[in-house]
Order: C-alpha cells, then sequence, then structure tokens
C-alpha cells in the first residue's frame, strides 16, 4: 500500500476544496493507499472526521515542528496542493516523489492588474485533480466532500420555532471584507425572501449579524459565532437555500449540493474558485458592469475608491432566485 501526504496549510475552502483528491486517491490506487494531510493546526477541524485520511499531521507556526516525524514515517509520494516556501521546504526535506498543482500566479497577476484575461477555464478542484493523472485516477464527478461528527451538533430543538419548518442560510462573513456585501444589502435580501433567515460567521461577525437581524424582525435568527464550523455546517446542510460571498462556508454548502447563491464581490469567479458542482440550483451575483474587476486576487484591496464592487451589487437577484427555488 501507498504511503501519500497531502500537504495544503490553509484555508476552510481551499481545504474543503482538496477533498476530492482525497476521495479519488483513495479509491483509485490499485495496490490502496494511506493517506496523510499536513495542515494548519487552526484548521485541522476542516479535515479531521474525512473518512480517506489515515492521519493529520498539524503545525504551530513553522514546518521545522513535523519535518522529523514527516520523515519517520517514510513516505512513497508528495502532493502539494498548496505550493508555497513552506510546502516546497517539506518537499525538499522528505526528498521522495511529489506531484504539485499550478497555481498560474502570473496568469492571476494579468488578471487582476491590466484585465488581461489568460486564465484556464478550468475550476481548480480540476487542477488539484491533475496531480493524480501519474496514478492513471480519473475524477469521479461526485464534487465535494464535508464530513460532520456523529455527535456535538445542534439540533432542530436548536433552532427557534418560526425557523423548525424550513429558512435558508445566509453567510455574513469573509476572512476579508472586500468579499463580503453591506450590511444594507443583506438586510434588504433578507426581508426579500420569503422564507425565514439563519445568519452564519464567525465571532467576528456577531455584531454586524445583530444588527442585520435586528433592522428585519424575528424571521431572522442571528447565529453568527454561535457555532463551531461543524454546527455552522450542520445549518448549511439542514437549510432549504444558501446564499453566500466568496468564502468557506460557500464551499461547505457546494458540499451538501445545496441550492447555493455565490455573491462575488473584489474576487471573481474567472480564478477558478467558484462553487464546485453545487448540485442544479445555482446562481453567481456580481456587480457584472464594473469593468475593474477583479480588484485583488484575496478580496484584500479594492480599485474602486468607493468599493463599488460590494456596493453596486444587483439587489433583486439572489432572493428572486431562492424564492422560486423555495417555491416562495
Amino acid at each position: 500500500m501507498a504511503k501519500v501526504l497531502i500537504i495544503r496549510f490553509s484555508s476552510i475552502g481551499d481545504m474543503v476544496l482538496t477533498t476530492p483528491v482525497l476521495r479519488n486517491l483513495s479509491r483509485g490506487m490499485h495496490e490502496g493507499a494511506e493517506i496523510h494531510y499536513l495542515t494548519k493546526a487552526r484548521f485541522r477541524t476542516v479535515i479531521e472526521h474525512n473518512p480517506y485520511i489515515a492521519k493529520i499531521h498539524t503545525v504551530e507556526r513553522s514546518t521545522n515542528e513535523v519535518i522529523g516525524a514527516l520523515k519517520a514515517e517514510n513516505f512513497d509520494y508528495v502532493i502539494d496542493l498548496h505550493r508555497n516556501l513552506r510546502s516546497v521546504r517539506v518537499r525538499k526535506a522528505l526528498g521522495v516523489l511529489d506531484f504539485v498543482f499550478k497555481k498560474y500566479n502570473f496568469q492571476k497577476w494579468l488578471l487582476v492588474n491590466f484585465g488581461i484575461n489568460r486564465m484556464p477555464d478550468v475550476h481548480i478542484v480540476d487542477r488539484y485533480m491533475a496531480t493524480l493523472k501519474a496514478f492513471g485516477i480519473e475524477n469521479d464527478g461526485e464534487g465535494l466532500d464535508y464530513f460532520l461528527p456523529e455527535n456535538g451538533l445542534p439540533g432542530a430543538a436548536d433552532l427557534p420555532e418560526t425557523h423548525r419548518s424550513g429558512y435558508v442560510a445566509v453567510a455574513i462573513g469573509a476572512a476579508h471584507w472586500r468579499k463580503r456585501p453591506r450590511e444594507a444589502w443583506y438586510i434588504e435580501t433578507c426581508r426579500r425572501l420569503a422564507l425565514p433567515v439563519i445568519l452564519l460567521g464567525g465571532p467576528d461577525d456577531r455584531e454586524a449579524g445583530d444588527r442585520i437581524a435586528e433592522a428585519c424582525g424575528e424571521r431572522v435568527w442571528n447565529a453568527a459565532g454561535a457555532f463551531s464550523l461543524h454546527g455552522s455546517a450542520w445549518l448549511l446542510r439542514e437549510s432549504r437555500a444558501v446564499i453566500a460571498p466568496d468564502t468557506g462556508l460557500m464551499h461547505i454548502a457546494a458540499a451538501f449540493k445545496k441550492p447555493l447563491v455565490s455573491v462575488w464581490g473584489a474576487t471573481v469567479p474567472e480564478f477558478g474558485m467558484y462553487p464546485y458542482l453545487p448540485g442544479p440550483n445555482a446562481l453567481r451575483v456580481q456587480a457584472d458592469h464594473l469593468t475593474k474587476r477583479p480588484c485583488s486576487k484575496l478580496g484584500t484591496r479594492c480599485k474602486y475608491k468607493e468599493c463599488r464592487c460590494i456596493d453596486e451589487l444587483p439587489l433583486d437577484d439572489a432572493a428572486a432566485a431562492v424564492n422560486a427555488w423555495t417555491g416562495g
């Protein structure tokens, strides 16, 4: 049986996007595969219940913490799905046959800085999967995985009575604020939804969620920061539909095949990070009339002084699509 190390240090969404590699590698290796995964300690939760992973290795600050232990594993192969200086250091230290995905950083630079689109029309999952070609493994087309624990999840009793017959999950958080809509957009969108709404995000999104919920009344329940990542994922799974910016919860929703509206601000789907095989009902909402987008690769800056990419998002599209999907 081959022993394989997968490297992806972060973050939530990027790691969810690696799950087809894990599944296809586990199923497709003729002699079987013992798959190990190297990531940052704070992102372990994302893949801790993935049945295709035999062992998870984590780092807090430096790969020096794990190099010795990784060498002792005697891996046959390394598959680098991060491709940065840290992952290069691990690959060199292990000295085994490795496979590295293509980032297209120059093409992204051209698109961000000059509006020249030389990006291939290939999703990042398919670029990840290209690392398995040498093994003769093809993509099974089953999409993303997200595995929940058997215990410690919320249940229907944890929801307000107003939401127990069905709700729309709306993610309000993102690593960089230029990826997410303004509070006013969320408020008006929630008001237009026929079903009740549960707001999702991290602890840093709690106050914004309170303001949105207060503006909308009891039909909007703020669960941002109230649950663990797995708890938020459970709420996504149980929802009737999801609205989310370009962030980790968007990819988890895609893993659950939820009807999904993805909302795009300073980043664009052309980078290849749009929802992967989310299901039959999916819509992208973005300010298509703005010619300077994308503003940045990660959503860290905006070319428009007023951040028009989020200020001028279409207002009715998301609610109209969700209402149509859910019979509202």
